[in-house]
């Protein structure tokens, strides 16, 4: 809905609004906007508190989901494209990666997803289309995800094609990379459990390089992103035969 859209945007440049201002820079009444503002809390995108609306401060999937939110959207969308139902597919932590999850569970059948992700599993709990496997391990508290050698071990009874994984940065020399070697190391472990992996990523994360490396080059077949993504990063990207599939942002 555009207006939820809207009221993501706003409350994501003001970190903290009043109720009262956002309804006249919306022009609808407060009722309304309380009513959008309890939909995207149970989303887990905004939290209300004494007459505001607030973005929380940490790191968590919930706060990722609201940069970008309309882009990361489309992204999932296009995303979707490439599963069936029926299908089973690993899904890793990440905003686009939840938002494919939920963009399957409102409109595919039967998919089951496999994730080490506890706020993937929690965000699509209650769409009855969908199965999901939440793979057991050590869990951190901030980002909501299983790793460590559990994950593994709970993977290896699972196959399927795809596995879409969310990054953190890019590095030209190497490949994709993240901000955690535990995430890291259970992403490797999940890329053995499949046929393809799909990068689901904003074109700005292509401007940033994570701390430690995630995927090289040779284990990704496809990337989606948006339109903003330069066009030496395309190339770059096309020559290590990485297919990548764009949409048009938002901003």
């Amino acid at each position: 809905m555009e207006r939820y859209n809207k009221i993501l945007e706003i409350v994501t440049s003001e970190g903290k609004i009043e109720v009262a201002r956002l309804a006249g820079i919306l022009g609808v009444s407060q009722v309304t906007v309380r009513k959008d503002l309890d939909f995207l809390e149970k989303k887990g995108l905004v939290r209300r508190e004494h007459g505001f609306a607030l973005l929380e401060t940490g790191d968590n999937t919930s706060i990722r989901l609201v940069h970008r939110y309309e882009t990361k959207k489309r992204i999932a969308e296009r995303a979707a494209e490439l599963v069936k139902d029926w299908e089973t597919v690993f899904i890793e932590s990440g905003s686009c990666c939840t938002l494919l999850a939920e963009y399957l569970a409102e409109n595919r059948s039967g998919v089951t997803i496999i994730t080490n992700s506890a706020f993937i599993a929690d965000f699509v709990r209650l769409k009855n289309k969908i199965n999901i496997i939440l793979l057991g391990g050590d869990y951190q508290k901030k980002s909501q995800v299983t790793v460590g050698p559990m994950v593994k071990k709970c993977a290896s009874d699972f196959f399927a094609d795809k596995f879409f994984v969310g990054i953190d940065g890019y590095y030209e020399k190497y490949g994709f990379t993240g901000m955690d070697h535990l995430r890291a190391g259970a992403v490797a472990d999940l890329s053995e459990q499949v046929n393809s992996v799909i990068v689901l990523a904003e074109s700005d994360k292509f401007t940033k390089r994570g701390s430690v490396s995630l995927l090289p080059f040779e284990k990704v077949q496809r990337v989606v992103t948006d339109s903003l993504i330069c066009a030496d990063t395309v190339r770059q990207l096309e020559e290590k035969s990485i297919e990548v599939i764009t949409v048009d942002s938002a901003e």
